[in-house]
């Protein structure tokens, strides 16, 4: 499974229509309004690279009050759940 994040900056008069119609789109998980440098962060999740192009360019940049996305890909995800199996492996009580 591929993990992007696309940060997306939007008109301030569309912000919740473009945020809901944005989740509504298939290979979207979810959609954060936020503070800072961007107005929305969707996290997607597809099983291939072209799913993104389909979705990205050909989707969410069509959504009315879509100014403008930034697109990241994720390489490995790290969690604190992760972290501290990976600690208390060998650690079990007896």
């Amino acid at each position: 499974m591929i993990t992007a994040i696309v940060l997306i900056q939007t008109a301030a008069d569309r912000l919740a229509e473009a945020a809901q119609e944005i989740a509504d789109l298939d290979g979207v998980d979810e959609v954060y309004s936020c503070a800072g440098d961007v107005d929305l962060i969707a996290m997607l999740r597809v099983r291939r690279h072209e799913d993104l192009a389909d979705i990205v360019p050909g989707r969410i940049n069509k959504v009315r009050g879509v100014l403008d996305t930034d697109t990241h890909i994720a390489f490995r995800s790290y969690s604190r759940r992760d972290t501290e199996a990976a600690f208390s492996i060998g650690l079990e009580e007896e």
